[in-house]
């Protein structure tokens, strides 16, 4: 099986062109690539692969296995990938939003381009922007936020799901859940390094209140557009970044009035922009992709 390393802010996948390749046992080849010790490593499996609904379509899996609707960072990583290997040739961009963002992100950008993927959270529109022929910046329209609960899901009464009480390891904490095609429970707090984020992603992502379990995102606010987060992935544990997770502390710093519509996320892998645009209600996500290597496995 022929792969590509890639990531987004060190949100590493195993990426598999399925034009070419073909992957039986995706679930079982997740588990075996991912090992950090006793294989490539990364926090998962993506395969890019033919479709009638889109110019590309990605699946997404986890270090565990467990098949994911939608990866930020990952379908980033897909969209550079398909472009820059001839996949796709790309489009004029229709999306005057991710248009913007990504000439204020890469001022010296040779063109701006756009394509679409389908994913388990339905076809998201990719802006691209290319300098030497690659892409550079890739702007992610993330669609509307979910907040019912029932649709996220969590278990807890009301509409939403916004500052409500969880105790958790002896901790009473407040959680705002938000979903963007996968689900996330965000907390605020003091210091983001000084958390036994180990401890508390893994409880609070098995807690029986979450029937698919749930995404878990600790928050720290610096300003009113600038935040820092620490992120457990549900299937994989501790990574790097999340983009699905940026795009959802994004909504719910705005629902709980910690930030303004744009923020600037800092992840420990780096730094995303993101808007929860009011006119369309869309969330936009830029950031680089980056590959790694090519090898066989």
């Amino acid at each position: 099986m022929r792969f590509t390393k890639m990531h987004g802010l060190g949100n590493d996948y195993v990426y598999v062109n399925c034009f070419t390749e073909q992957v039986l046992d995706p679930q079982d080849v997740a588990r075996r690539v991912s090992s950090r010790h006793f294989s490539i490593g990364s926090d998962g499996l993506i395969l890019i692969m033919p479709t009638d609904h889109a110019d590309v379509r990605m699946r997404m899996f986890n270090a565990d296995g467990s098949e994911s609707e939608m990866c930020g960072n990952g379908v980033r990583c897909v969209a550079k990938y398909s472009y820059d290997h001839q996949l796709t040739e790309g489009r004029v961009p229709s999306q005057p939003v991710c248009e913007r963002l990504l000439r204020s992100a890469l001022p010296e950008a040779e063109a701006i381009r756009e394509m679409t993927v389908e994913t388990g959270n339905g076809v998201l529109t990719l802006g691209m922007a290319i300098s030497n022929g690659k892409v550079q910046q890739v702007c992610v329209d993330m669609g509307e936020p979910i907040l019912t609960p029932g649709e996220i899901p969590v278990r807890v009464e009301g509409d939403t799901a916004i500052s409500t009480p969880i105790a958790i390891e002896g901790y009473d904490l407040q959680m705002t859940c938000v979903s963007m095609g996968n689900p996330h429970a965000v907390f605020y707090c003091l210091d983001v390094e000084a958390l036994d984020l180990e401890r508390l992603g893994a409880a609070i992502e098995m807690n029986e209140i979450f029937p698919q379990r749930v995404n878990v995102h600790f928050v720290q606010v610096l300003s009113k557009n600038e935040v820092i987060m620490r992120t457990w992935e549900r299937g994989s544990g501790i990574t790097l970044a999340c983009g699905t997770g940026a795009s959802a502390v994004c909504v719910a710093g705005v629902l709980t009035n910690n930030n303004d519509r744009q923020v600037l996320i800092h992840l420990p892998g780096g730094d995303l922009q993101l808007l929860w645009n009011q006119d369309d209600n869309h969330v936009y996500m830029v950031g680089p992709a980056t590959e790694v290597y090519h090898g066989q496995y």
